[in-house]
């Protein structure tokens, strides 16, 4: 009499491999992906090729006070009415002496609520 071996249960898949696979990817796309919406300077920067007319307006931006056209400024927009004709003229701003982004933005976004709507950031 010969008995035939029992039969082995069927394995089931190990679903351990796609669960790390689908962790990865997981991490991967969040890592990947960008929340939240882009901040913007709240004045268009004037791109190349704008004309220039009328006095110089230069605005030098430190870390603690404002220059324009190398003078020591306390009010910017008062000071820039006698060189602008109109509201629209281009101003040309700098960030020196180690001025951080958040002053430039500052500067820009007074100069927004003055009325000036024309600004060139230079290096």
């Amino acid at each position: 009499m010969q008995f035939a071996p029992p039969p082995r249960s069927r394995r089931k898949p190990s679903l351990t491999p796609m669960i790390d696979v689908v962790f990865l990817l997981l991490v991967f796309f969040m890592l990947a992906s960008r929340f939240g919406a882009d901040a913007t300077l709240p004045l268009p920067l004037v791109a190349a090729g704008g004309e220039y007319s009328g006095p110089p307006r230069l605005i030098d931006v430190l870390p603690e006070s404002t220059l324009l056209n190398g003078v020591l400024v306390t009010d910017l927009p008062s000071d820039l009415i006698p060189l602008m004709q109109q509201p629209s003229d281009m101003l040309i701003l700098r960030g020196k002496d180690g001025a951080t982004l958040q002053r430039i933005v500052t500067v820009t976004e007074t100069l927004r609520e003055a009325g000036y709507t024309s600004v060139v950031l230079v290096e």
